[in-house]
């Protein structure tokens, strides 16, 4: 006689169920678009969630229809992102800052039929209704507004919807393949990509991800997500917090330093999670606020390269850890982490610190490996550079809408990354194959001269790009925003170079520019700095 096991279909449901049934009381704090802050908890954000299923059934969307967010970190937007795939339909979330013919395209492209908007973003619905094609609803994250229905016809208001659902609605049963959500890539030339995931790819890249060497989130964490919801789900924090039932501190509009202080020395924050851009902020608002972050444990770092000087401040100065992780939006993103493993238990701090430089190493659930121009897969002896590619539970396979696999022949997605892998998998991200510098057929990381700057007491954010070379082909420029108040020359910063990489490595330039052009994400648009500047050394010689 056979034993079988129980079958229970991986959903985005069971996650918010869980929470709503074990941590109905566990807080979630909302600061809204209106700079005030809201407080729910797990059990009413699960109500509202069922009831704007409910709403949205009534509204005539059926399973796989999709639904669009242009929305910032808030609870209304937490209820969206539950409900929405709860009840069989796709949560389509949209980076605000897109350009709006990439608005318009995405929009189209996705065929979204409802557009969910915080009214920071109602001037765009305003402006581009007329070329959203499929568009038939868009519905303002917020109670009844007349200023705000006077600017969009029809307009839809969040908060009288959830009105029209109804209490008892019951999530329905849902295939795990089905989709789930969808988010358009920001790193591609050309037209944005959409990447559809799973119900059964998020609940494993939750659980895969949330595990003692991955985010490891627990009950009695206090998470505060900087990194938005438009990108790439939060990196899978709602769904994790949701899982474990901690509180989730949501941080609304206001990604300054100072007002990030605030939010973690008012809600005790233990966890936070963004880019280094957003660090870089919150380092200046420390030392300019005295506060010593004194609940923040952690903070997981990624989205672009980041500093080592800034691993060593946040540790040194404010006992905070800085883990480093990797990604993509075609990775769900969580591709590696940087967490150490037994046998580097003990080792003095430069140690540590080397081991702590790079992405980390692969958690469960997906596969490194590095290959040359042909295809080769090289060795992994942390020396030897290759294009990075990955395989996986939660990877991409095909792109939104395309017929053609987006995968190599034997089944790997190739990341456009340049990187080093060792024996234990720790990966080393060198550069994006389409920043890296060639200079008279010789490799420069623009990461490891940003590296060195930015540990320059005199530099807040620098960006190295290959500048046109008439000798050389390329050579690096660096591009650099100085400290509040320093008075650093360019020659200080190339003569701090000495000793710390080749000579031929050095940047044969620096410009000092007020601010670097940033993305939605919070990655330096680098294409913007070469359009700017990459004929810089023709020009000076």
């Amino acid at each position: 006689m056979s034993g079988t096991m129980m079958h229970q279909p991986l959903t985005i449901s069971s996650l918010i169920e869980h929470a709503a049934r074990y941590h109905a009381g566990g807080e979630v704090v909302s600061v809204e678009t209106t700079g005030e802050v809201s407080r729910t908890s797990w059990g009413e954000v699960e109500a509202n969630a069922r009831r704007l299923a409910s709403a949205l059934g009534k509204l005539g969307l059926e399973q796989g229809d999709r639904c669009a967010t242009i929305a910032w970190n808030n609870r209304r937007h937490l209820e969206v992102y539950f409900g929405v795939a709860g009840a069989g339909l796709v949560c389509h979330t949209i980076n605000p800052r897109l350009f709006p013919e990439q608005l318009i395209y995405i929009i189209n492209h996705a065929q979204d039929k409802v557009l969910f908007l915080d009214k920071t973003f109602l001037p765009v619905a305003a402006k581009l209704g007329e070329h959203l094609k499929t568009v038939e609803h868009v519905v303002l994250l917020g109670p009844r507004d007349e200023e705000a229905a006077a600017m969009v016809p029809g307009l839809i208001f969040y908060d009288e919807l959830l009105e029209t659902g109804d209490q008892d609605y019951r999530w329905p049963e849902l295939d795990e393949n089905s989709p789930s959500s969808l988010c358009y890539t920001s790193g591609t030339t050309g037209h944005p990509k959409g990447v559809q995931y799973t119900h059964r790819s998020t609940v494993l890249h939750a659980i895969g991800g949330n595990q003692p060497d991955g985010l490891a989130i627990a009950a009695r964490d206090t998470v505060l997500p900087v990194v938005p919801m438009f990108h790439v789900n939060a990196w899978a924090v709602p769904y994790i917090a949701a899982a474990v039932g901690c509180k989730l501190v949501l941080p609304g509009p206001g990604l300054d330093g100072e007002s990030l202080v605030r939010l973690i020395d008012g809600e005790k924050v233990t966890l936070a999670l963004g880019v280094p851009t957003i660090w870089l902020g919150l380092l200046g608002a420390l030392e300019a606020t005295g506060s010593r972050a004194a609940s923040l444990e952690r903070t997981v770092v990624g989205g672009s390269a980041l500093a080592p000087s800034m691993i060593a401040t946040f540790r040194e100065k404010y006992d905070v850890e800085l883990i480093h992780a990797w990604g993509m939006t075609e990775t769900s993103p969580l591709g590696s982490m940087n967490q150490i493993l037994q046998k580097h238990v003990g080792l003095d701090a430069e140690d540590m610190a080397k081991v702590r430089l790079g992405q980390g190493r692969p958690p469960w659930g997906v596969e490194l490996r590095i290959v040359d121009a042909e295809g080769k897969v090289l060795p992994n002896d942390g020396e030897t550079q290759g294009d990075l590619q990955i395989r996986g539970h939660w990877v991409v396979e095909s792109y939104f809408g395309a017929d053609e696999s987006a995968l190599t022949d034997d089944g790997w997605f190739d990341t456009g990354d340049v990187a080093t892998l060792d024996g234990d998998g720790y990966l080393v991200i060198r550069d994006r194959s389409k920043d890296i510098i060639k200079s008279g057929g010789e490799w420069i990381s623009t990461v490891e001269l940003e590296n060195i700057a930015i540990a320059h007491p005199g530099v807040a954010n620098a960006a190295a790009i290959a500048a046109r070379h008439e000798k050389w082909d390329e050579r690096p420029l660096l591009i650099v925003v100085k400290a509040e108040g320093a008075d650093v020359t360019g020659q200080e910063l190339l003569d701090f170079y000495d000793g710390k990489i080749a000579s031929w490595q050095v940047p044969d330039d620096v410009i000092f520019v007020e601010e670097l052009p940033i993305g939605a994400t919070g990655k330096v648009l680098k294409n913007k700095l070469r359009e700017q500047f990459a004929e810089h050394l023709i020009s000076a010689g």
